[in-house]
Formats: C-alpha cells, structure tokens, sequence
C-alpha cells in the first residue's frame, strides 16, 4: 500500500537517513507511526539491521504491533542481570544492529537513557520517538526535554494531524489541554470525548461505576474488564485508584464465594485484573505489565495471573508484587493505550491537577474518553502547567561538548 507522507515526514526520512542521531517529537495524529514504519522499511531494504526498544513492556508491545516487528524493553535488550544489578550489553559488550529505534523517550530517565545509549554500536544510528508534552519520567532527569532544548541534536517536530485524527474529538480535546485551552465539552452523537458534570466525589464515585459497568457496556459495547481503564490522577483520596479499585473490584467481581486471598491490603479473586508494580526478572514481569488472574490455591499457597498469553505463578507471600488494576494512577498509565479510558476530575486532586498530567491521560483512550467531575477541577488542570523544575546538567553537557567540538577543544 502506498503510503503518502506529509512534508514533515519526508524531512525526518532524510535527516534519519543523513543523521547518527534523531529525535522525532509530537502529539497524538502526527503521524509518528507510520513515519517509523517508513524509516524502517528503507533501513531493511538497505539490508540493514533494525532493533526496536521502549521503556516498559506495554510500550514495547504497543511497538511491536504498529511497526509488525519485534521490539524490547531497555531492560531485555540491554540484558539485565538481577543477580549483579548489572546490563551485560554495556561500551565494551555492545549491541548489534545498524539502526536503533527507541519509542516513548519521555518515559525514560537519565540513568537508563544512559544505559542503553552507551550500549549502542559506535557506527549505528539512533532514532529516538516520544511526546515531549507528556509527563516526564518518574526517575531522575528529563532525557527528552533536554535532547531537544540542547539544540544539539537534531530534531524533527510533527505538527500537522492527519484528516482521520483530527475528526476525532479525544485529539482535538488533547490539543486543546495541551495548549491551555479548555477542551469542547458539548458532545455531539457519535463523540469520542465526553464530559459529565458531577459536584460532589460520592456521585463522581457512584457515576464511574454505573458507566464502567453498565452505560458505556450498552452504548459503546466495549468489555468493562478488558476495554475500559479508568485512570485517576492520584492514589489517595476517595477518588483515588486505591479506594477505586476496591469499590470497582466489588462492582465487577464480587466473588460469589470462589476463593480468594488477602495479602497486602488487597483481595485477590480469580477474573481480577492486576499489575506487577515492580521489576522481577525472575518470573520475567515487569512494573505496568498488566494480567489477570486465573488460579488461586489456598492448599498450595499460590495463584496464577494470565499476563497476554503467559502463565505466571506467585506464591501468596510474593503478592506485594502485585495491585488491583481495575484504576490505575495517570502515571502507572504512561507507554499504554486502551480502547476506552475513564478519567474523575475533582478538586480532591488539587496537587496533581497538572495540563501535562491530564493531557497524558486523555491521550491514552483510543476509541472513547470520558472525565468525570468538576469544571472547576478540569478547569484548574487546563490552566495549570508543570512548575516544578528538575535540576539536570545533561543540556549543559550536551551544550559544553558541543561549543567544545566547534573550538576544536579535546574533552574527556
């Protein structure tokens, strides 16, 4: 199928085919996708290797599917050793390939950004996909953001939104946040983007489990345990993803008097959906993959969680490992997409209420949005941007070595 580029595509095809090092930034609809699709298809026509990477497993899978190749975490490519703490790929071990794709940079911090760059062949090329609009990461650093302020590395910023995204409402409301603008909130029939106006957290509360589990079921047909994720800015609070799991886990799946297990301040029951909070490179999990469970053995001690096709099995004593997923914070989201996203906006979030924080959220619902709350609440994350500054000295870096390089001065 022919695929016809915009002008800001074709530019970033010949800076990927003239550059050692690219970054491609951009929001939702700009084309990032199948700008890669292209840049790959020309490297492997070439004969050359291509490697692709992201920084979580879902972000990685999410990879593999637009791009119909395989694609790693940082962590399974850079091959991390838990028993040294160690990445065996490192300068003097490096990596094999020609071109090196990393998609979702904003997630990546300067510690791993580290990594994976010093484990890059010296003679490869490096493409670096990401929105440097969405929060930053969680460690340390703001990797992205300083690449592209340095000015040192070339970057290709994707502007237009193509026809089919831009009919779509949840783009043009992520937009809209995006630049501080409060977003259309009179839907029309066959909107992707909704808001639903409700006071007080209670009626927020009850309201988000009535659509989870009836009203967006009937309307839209998507599956509340598989399609809908709802996402809250926050853990704490009545509206927080800890008190929503619970009121959304007894909505969903009450038990019914199959067995379960209380460890760590949750019930687990078969037909939950869980996450892995942390890295275990024993049972090749890791933090954000998303599973449910199918066993539990109260005579044995254990449970198995399905994670997309994987069988994995926990004994109760290592469940800390794992949380309900029915809510999950904004953050915990960052690298996924769901056909569906519910998101509660009140003022019981006033500390996280953030334009990056929400327009993170709204970009992560592929096929519908829906916030649930107060004007005042969405109102307050519109206008509010990221304040807090973090103290890096990688642009200075980049900034020094290059006015170092024009001089002709040798650096370390």
């Amino acid at each position: 199928m022919e695929i016809k580029l915009a002008a800001k595509q074709q530019e970033a095809i010949r800076q990927a085919c003239q550059q050692k090092m690219l970054v491609i930034t951009g929001g939702p609809g700009v084309g990032k996708t199948t700008l890669v699709r292209s840049i790959l298809e020309i490297f492997t026509a070439k004969g050359l290797k291509c490697v692709l990477a992201a920084p979580t497993g879902r972000a990685a899978k999410r990879l593999a599917e637009t791009t119909g190749r395989t694609a790693k975490t940082i962590h399974r490519l850079l091959e991390f050793d838990p028993a040294t703490g160690e990445f065996k790929r490192n300068q003097q071990n490096p990596l094999k390939g020609d071109l090196f794709v990393l998609d979702e940079v904003s997630m990546v911090d300067v510690v791993l950004g580290h990594q994976f760059l010093r484990a890059v062949p010296s003679d490869a090329c490096v493409i670096l996909v990401g929105d440097v609009d969405q929060l930053p990461s969680v460690g340390p650093g703001s990797v992205l953001a300083d690449l592209i302020s340095s000015g040192v590395v070339p970057v290709v910023r994707l502007t237009e939104i193509f026809r089919q995204a831009a009919e779509s409402e949840i783009v043009t409301a992520a937009y809209a946040i995006n630049q501080g603008r409060m977003p259309e909130l009179k839907s029309r029939d066959g909107s992707d983007f909704y808001f639903i106006e409700a006071q007080e957290p209670e009626a927020i509360q009850d309201l988000i489990v009535r659509l989870v589990k009836e009203r967006i079921p009937k309307r839209f047909g998507f599956d509340p345990k598989t399609d809908i994720q709802v996402l809250s800015p926050m853990n704490r609070s009545l509206l927080g993803a800890r008190n929503l799991n619970q009121v959304l886990q007894t909505a969903l799946n009450p038990g019914d008097g199959g067995p379960e297990v209380q460890r760590f301040g949750w019930t687990f029951r078969i037909g939950d959906r869980v996450i892995q909070t942390e890295n275990d490179y024993n049972r090749d999990v890791f933090n954000g993959d998303l599973g449910v469970i199918e066993k539990i053995n109260r005579i044995e001690q254990d449970m198995v969680v399905n994670f997309e096709g994987r069988q994995v099995e926990y004994d109760f004593g290592d469940l800390d490992e794992l949380a309900l997923a029915y809510v999950l914070s904004i953050h915990k989201s960052q690298g996924s997409e769901f056909p569906c996203v519910v998101i509660p906006l009140h003022t019981q979030h006033y500390m996280m209420l953030q334009r990056n924080l929400l327009y993170t959220a709204v970009t992560r619902g592929k096929k519908l949005v829906v916030l649930v709350g107060t004007k005042k609440a969405l109102g307050m994350a519109v206008r509010r941007q990221d304040t807090s500054q973090r103290y890096t000295a990688l642009r200075g870096r980049l900034e020094g070595m290059c006015n170092e390089n024009r001089q002709g001065v040798p650096h370390s």
